[in-house]
């Protein structure tokens, strides 16, 4: 799906969701699921299975992998053994999108900075950020533990801006998850719905209400005009 859009959006930063809208690193934490399984004698699931709830962490891929969830009876021990097993291969086959670091390399060279905002754990989230390439180019990087709160909340979207010294209005946040689009909207700066992503479990995006949609990472920058430009 794609929005056509005419409004352009005057910013000074994008800052992005990690999982499903920078990188598909849904390889790697199913493939934690899958070593999981093949532990207590199940057969591996195909990635396809579970890519769509790969922005949900733990909680989304031991829901599809084991059809438990939080609160069942089990599942922190099962979470901990996940996310240990997650910890171990973290950056082994997740890649960037396509259209990725062109975009990025595209908003540097307008002057533009960017970050990275996500709910992954910050002890996950420092490796596959380096892993990834993404770590030098980065003004700001806020993992899903750097503020009390968590996406949708707006605390780490604010924690950003206020790293970078920008107003929320100053700044456009772009992600493939309804929460990503909440926390935005209550930050006070546009949301930009990443249709290429993992979409989770909500993927009706005009339910989502974004202030603009993209097919692919480079649709991105059309939409942008640099602040005081």
């Amino acid at each position: 799906m794609t929005r056509p859009m005419t409004s352009r959006f005057a910013v000074r930063a994008v800052l992005f969701d990690l999982d499903g809208t920078l990188a598909d690193t849904a390889p790697d934490l199913g493939g934690a699921v899958n070593r999981l399984r093949e532990r207590r004698g199940l057969d591996a699931l195909p990635i396809e299975l579970l890519r769509p709830v790969a922005s949900s962490g733990a909680r989304g891929m031991l829901g599809v992998g084991f059809s438990i969830r939080p609160g069942d009876d089990g599942y922190d021990a099962l979470r901990d053994e996940f996310l240990a097993e997650y910890e171990s291969a973290l950056d082994r086959d997740s890649r960037l999108f396509d259209g990725v670091a062109e975009c990025l390399a595209a908003l540097q060279a307008r002057g533009l900075r960017w970050g990275v905002v996500t709910n992954k754990a910050q002890r996950f989230t420092g490796p596959v950020v380096a892993g990834l390439g993404l770590a030098e180019g980065a003004s700001v990087v806020i993992a899903g533990d750097t503020t009390p709160h968590a996406k949708p909340h707006p605390a780490p979207l604010l924690e950003a801006c206020a790293r970078l010294g920008i107003a929320p209005g100053e700044a456009v946040y772009v992600g493939d998850d309804l929460r990503d689009i909440e926390a935005a909207r209550a930050a006070g700066m546009p949301g930009i719905a990443a249709a290429y992503g993992y979409l989770g479990e909500s993927p009706d995006l005009a339910a989502w209400r974004p202030d603009a949609v993209i097919a692919t990472p480079l649709d991105l920058l059309p939409l942008l005009d640099a602040a005081g430009r």
